[in-house]
């Protein structure tokens, strides 16, 4: 296995400039896990809030019932034990659900999960528990609903499931038919190349669906098959045994939601101060919390004493808000700037793994986190990689392209390998074949010109019918080039859609399920003993065993 590093391109980030442990910008978030002792001082800050936390036994017992629902691995349920454990810590990570696994990226994301944990409990010598937090509570449905895979015909196919009629409700709350799933497998299933792992794939997929989950648990299952033999624990953020457990934090947020807003507003001056763009403005009057409602999940503004949404379906005193979390817990939820904050008072977050634009709102996050007396933890970027298959490897070396050529420059070096397949030199003759025609066809302009004036713009017309044709000519010509190296310039174009495909990043855009199919189990399993890299930053990845 090689693993290479890329260099991002936008230096300039905010992700970018912490990964690289910039110390302006490491300073919105408290530590960097590069900083000598920042993961002993988290741990020892962890330690002694425990107090101020949520019963930790009580929150095993709730992810102990939901891993239940998953299928059984006995390393999880070893880090169920760890959990309990006096000293147990964990590292977090989490994502919006993805239909069949989703993007490559969640893949990535849980991967660096677990890597971050298992160095954590080496450097501290106790317990570090994986917990891949599922964002069930959103309610964008079309952000989960679907996968990307390469088709037989190779072209980019879109799976879907369309979001039932009415109110848009959490992901986890939207109910699913056995038709819905059915029409998602056979989707999958005409659309992926013919494999000899494709029926264990379709089979293991039909498995996880076969009781009609909602779109969320089968994502659970899917992600516990990838990892439960790594020890990761899968938890819902709109688990109803977790939201009773929540209630003291969500009347903390109610009851002081005006210095969360200012809190917020101060987090967001000190990145423009910076110099920095905001990920997302913070809305004024935002309560930064949601009501699970009849009428979906509905975001909540303070207005003239009230809690209300923008539609006019409810509005609710602040007594009456601080009546839900001991009343009806699971009515309520976060928003993606007060999660964070849920989540450290859930759990002993030592680490938590984030991808660019989640590092980019968590910078606003550090007076928050103060304003409610707990402290960041150490942030992680997430592992991102690139994989050249084997196939895509060789057209490379076939055109003396580097990876990063092909990645950053590919149109560019695509166009210029055609022009040196012009034997002929056209581009050179239609050059001078426009020159020469200017310099006969001058004289003559002046001649008639001079002649009679008005006769100059109907030869100006003249002369630009010339050269337009003279155009058309040279791109009939360069067409015929192309054609006759039709079956390269297709090679060139499988280069682009394997590592930039849609012009997106490849985990971005393609399935874990796409590689899957292609190169089975073992592909996913060897994604484990890829070096660790604390900061993170994208990587090449080729030369698997398997392959």
């Amino acid at each position: 296995m090689k693993i290479s590093s890329l260099i991002d391109s936008n230096h300039s980030s905010l992700a970018e400039r912490y990964r690289l442990g910039d110390s302006e910008v490491s300073e919105l978030f408290g530590k960097h896990p590069s900083q000598s002792g920042a993961w002993e001082q988290r741990a020892a800050r962890l330690d002694d809030s425990s107090s101020s936390r949520a019963s930790l036994s009580r929150v095993a017992k709730a992810l102990r019932d939901y891993q239940a629902k998953l299928p059984y691995y006995a390393e999880a349920q070893r880090s169920l034990e760890k959990l309990e454990h006096p000293d147990g810590l964990v590292v977090v990570g989490g994502q919006q659900a993805g239909l069949f696994g989703g993007a490559l990226l969640i893949y990535y994301k849980a991967l660096s999960v677990i890597q971050t944990a298992r160095d954590a409990e080496r450097r501290l010598g106790r317990p570090v528990v994986p917990i891949f937090w599922i964002a069930g509570e959103d309610h964008d449905f079309e952000e989960a609903n679907h996968v990307n895979v390469q088709s037989a015909e190779s072209g980019i196919r879109r799976i879907r499931i369309d979001r039932p009629e009415g109110p848009r409700h959490a992901v986890s709350r939207t109910s699913l038919s056995s038709g819905q799933w059915d029409s998602a497998l056979q989707e999958l299933a005409s659309q992926l190349p013919d494999s000899e792992f494709k029926p264990d794939l379709l089979e293991r997929l039909q498995s996880h669906v076969a009781d009609t989950p909602s779109l969320s648990l089968a994502f659970a299952r899917l992600l516990a098959d990838w990892f439960g033999s790594q020890g990761l624990l899968l938890l819902d953020a709109d688990d109803p045994n977790l939201r009773a457990l929540e209630a003291p934090m969500f009347r903390e947020l109610i009851h002081r939601n005006d210095e969360l807003e200012a809190a917020l507003k101060a987090g967001e001056g000190r990145v423009l101060n910076l110099g920095f763009k905001l990920q997302a403005e913070t809305a004024r009057g935002s309560a930064n919390l949601f009501l699970h409602h009849e009428q979906g999940r509905l975001l909540l503004h303070k207005e003239q004493g009230s809690f209300a949404d923008r539609k006019g379906n409810v509005a609710l005193t602040r007594e009456q808000m601080l009546e839900l979390p001991e009343r009806s817990p699971d009515s309520l939820s976060t928003n993606a700037l007060t999660r964070p904050l849920m989540q450290d008072y859930l759990l002993p977050v030592l680490a938590a793994v984030l991808g660019p634009s989640e590092l980019a709102y968590w910078g606003i996050l550090g007076p928050a986190f103060s304003e409610f007396g707990l402290s960041m933890p150490l942030l992680i970027p997430r592992q991102s990689f690139t994989f050249l298959e084997p196939s895509i490897i060789k057209l490379l070396d076939k055109y003396s392209l580097t990876a990063e050529q092909a990645i950053s420059g590919w149109s560019a070096r695509k166009e210029e390998w055609l022009c040196e397949q012009d034997e002929w030199n056209l581009e050179e003759q239609f050059q001078l074949a426009r020159k020469q025609f200017a310099d006969l066809y001058a004289p003559i302009m002046n001649t008639v010109s001079s002649l009679q004036p008005g006769l100059a713009k109907l030869a100006e017309t003249n002369r630009d019918k010339i050269l337009e044709q003279m155009a058309y000519l040279e791109s009939r010509s360069k067409d015929a080039i192309a054609k006759q190296n039709d079956a390269s310039l297709r090679q060139w174009d499988r280069i682009h859609q394997s590592l930039t495909p849609l012009d997106k990043a490849q985990e971005r855009v393609y399935g874990t399920v796409h590689f899957w199919n292609r190169y089975g189990r073992d592909w996913l399993a060897q994604w484990v003993g890829v070096p660790y890299e604390v900061a993170g930053g994208h990587r090449l990845a080729e030369g698997f065993t398997t392959l």
